[in-house]
């Protein structure tokens, strides 16, 4: 056999079915006559050819211009009339193509990054947040990278609780101050409520002043035992915190430490990560605090520093 005298089909249709085979009864003359082997690729019959259509040119202007063109004036044109020939494209030049800079990908931190208290900048990017106000007058603000809503008037008294102390070493390490006294008293109405707000705006707020590595500096000092928080709310807390925050957490140092946060920390340990324990300092002064980072931009409530003086005569 001879495969130039072969006719190949390119495809065929699937509406019709291949003949069923010969049964085992079928006429014995049949059985006897030989089977000449098949010259062509055309196994059931003849069949059509399926039509290849090529791809129109299409427009997607959304109005009836002259230019844009209806999807019934498509398949009234034959395929002669809308074959085109790709080497007769328009392609762009350099010229009209879109103008990148050279380090388009990267960030420009000093732009977006908070500054340290006390000076007129603001310490978060006001892109990042969106302030309410509803029709009593109470204020939100909602927190677009984790999408926490806080009642701004709840909480107002107490934000000063967290502030921006500058950076350290490399880098944009952030210095986060957390002055336990500007907590709320534990005797206020709706304490809960307000200690909730004060949470989601707290992890808010080190979203926002966080790009890299950072080290928490825990004000203990002039804090009654009444504004401590639960132990049920700092467990619920430490399990809310994202991941990001606590990896990123390198130091906690304990400023003015007492014997009742001591065993505070030893009671809530079996639930909270032993990598976190050994991040723990306790630093006994502002000058031993000193010693350790550079407290230029960290601000430190006045009855601290007061008691600090009084307890390091």
């Amino acid at each position: 056999m001879r495969i130039d005298d072969m006719e190949l089909k390119e495809e065929w249709q699937d509406e019709e079915f291949p003949r069923p085979l010969p049964e085992e009864n079928s006429d014995s003359k049949e059985d006897r006559e030989p089977v000449c082997p098949p010259n062509t690729l055309e196994l059931c019959g003849n069949r059509h050819m399926k039509r290849r259509l090529s791809a129109p040119s299409l427009s997607f202007n959304l109005e009836n211009s002259e230019g844009s063109m209806r999807s019934s004036d498509i398949f009234d044109q034959s395929t002669d009339d809308i074959d085109f020939d790709i080497d007769d494209l328009e392609t762009p030049n350099s010229s009209e193509m879109l103008d990148f800079t050279e380090n388009s990908h990267e960030f420009e931190w000093e732009d977006d990054l908070p500054k340290a208290m006390g000076k007129e900048e603001k310490t978060y990017n006001e892109s990042l947040i969106t302030d309410l106000e509803d029709k009593t007058g109470r204020k939100w603000r909602i927190f677009l990278i984790g999408e926490h809503k806080v009642d701004m008037t709840a909480i107002e008294p107490y934000q000063q609780v967290i502030s921006h102390g500058g950076y350290y070493g490399d880098g944009l390490n952030a210095i986060i101050v957390f002055a336990s006294c500007y907590l709320p008293d534990s005797s206020i109405p709706d304490y809960q409520y307000v200690m909730d707000n004060l949470f989601r705006y707290i992890i808010g707020t080190l979203d926002l002043m966080i790009a890299e590595d950072y080290m928490l500096i825990y004000l203990n000092g002039e804090t009654p035992r009444s504004k401590i928080p639960t132990i049920g709310w700092i467990k619920r807390c430490y399990q809310a915190t994202g991941r990001r925050l606590k990896k990123n957490l390198k130091s906690v140092l304990i400023v003015h430490p007492t014997w009742y946060v001591k065993a505070l920390l030893a009671i809530i340990r079996p639930f909270i990560s032993s990598k976190f324990v050994r991040k723990v300092k306790f630093v006994r002064s502002l000058n031993d605090l000193s010693q350790i980072v550079s407290l230029e931009d960290v601000h430190i409530p006045d009855c601290i520093k007061k008691s600090d003086r009084d307890m390091n005569r």
